[in-house]
């Protein structure tokens, strides 16, 4: 038998939230896991400080040990308290997109456990752009550490019921805020090396961050990472819906035709893919996610959407792939990790 979790409904405006805030942070200080809303996903936060406390983390996860999570503080002020230094290139990204979807690798002077880090020398660290979130990091005050508040593996939760769906009786609390905003996780640059690293494609979109600093690289490890990570989703696979996901990229023709095929096998098929594409297509599922005019609309119902599928409903679902400007960089990066298919019409 689990625990009883707690659940504290705060609306954005934190009315009435007192009393929730104090349980909540009172709960984080007995070393204790609490889920939060953030403006890109919801968080599992526990006490960045003690082994203990995260180790919860990733026994409510099913989480590798190996992947490291990322620490959320409320002001830059307290990312100096757990880095060795803050370079001029950190401070600028710091300034122009802090708080929001953005977190910054940094070398770590030794204060965050050990196993957020994952051992490593370098620490993940982000403010969140949330009322719910910075007052949580206020009341508490502690850096939590808080990796995406799903079982491992599972689409990222976007709403309350997502993480009470998955982690209910595993963790101590929850606070619902209502839908995040940005839909995707942050953007993670490595800031230890001469020229800065996305390390994962988010919120902030490689355009931006040239626009501040730049020069800024794009990891190879994107494509196949097999060493440790430096950051969180470069090795495992994450985002999987219930049912096999194919990610279909061609034409409207060829997605008609990928469609036919599997029915002609008997499955029953679910179609996810943008507003313009669904209206064209038959299937026994369908759900749009977003416009292929509006990437940003696709992003904040993309993992709503993967969650809507249920293996009773469909064998498999087709996607449909994304243009990867902007914000579609970060979409096609969850889509691939999600899908255990990849299908490209021959040009």
């Amino acid at each position: 038998m689990g625990k009883e979790t707690m659940y504290w409904k705060i609306n954005e405006h934190l009315q009435k939230s007192e009393h929730a805030m104090k349980e909540a942070a009172m709960l984080l200080n007995k070393q204790e896991v609490v889920a939060f809303p953030t403006e890109t996903v919801y968080g599992l936060g526990a006490n960045a400080l003690s082994e203990e406390a995260v180790s919860k983390i990733f026994e409510a996860k099913g989480r590798p040990s190996d992947n490291p999570l990322i620490v959320h503080v409320a002001d830059e002020s307290e990312i100096e308290n757990y880095v060795t230094e803050i370079p001029t290139v950190a401070k600028k990204l710091i300034r122009a997109f802090m708080p929001g979807p953005l977190t910054v690798i940094l070398h770590s002077n030794g204060k965050i456990a050990r196993n957020v880090t994952a051992g490593l020398d370098t620490v993940g660290v982000r403010i969140p752009d949330h009322p719910v979130a910075l007052e949580l990091l206020r009341t508490a005050n502690l850096p939590l550490a808080a990796p995406s508040a799903n079982v491992s593996g599972k689409p990222s939760p976007t709403k309350a019921e997502h993480v009470r769906h998955d982690l209910d009786g595993k963790v101590a609390g929850i606070l619902d805020g209502g839908t995040t905003g940005v839909g995707l996780e942050s953007t993670v640059i490595d800031c230890t090396a001469k020229i800065p690293i996305v390390l994962r494609p988010g919120g902030i979109t490689i355009e931006q961050l040239q626009q501040v600093v730049g020069d800024v690289m794009v990891d190879p490890a994107l494509i196949q990472a097999k060493d440790q990570p430096k950051a969180p989703g470069m090795k495992y696979n994450h985002y999987e819906p219930d049912a096999p996901l194919w990610l279909i990229q061609g034409d409207i023709d060829f997605f008609k035709e990928q469609i036919n095929l599997v029915k002609e096998q008997g499955k029953k098929v679910g179609v996810m893919a943008s507003k313009e594409l669904v209206q064209l297509v038959e299937a026994d599922l369908i759900k749009p996610c977003g416009s292929r005019e509006d990437l940003k609309e696709v992003a904040v119902h993309l993992y709503d959407t993967l969650r809507a599928f249920k293996k009773a409903d469909v064998d498999v679902i087709l996607c449909e792939a994304f243009p990867t400007t902007g914000v579609g960089q970060a979409i096609m990066n969850r889509l691939e990790k999600a899908a255990s298919r990849k299908i490209v019409q021959d040009s």
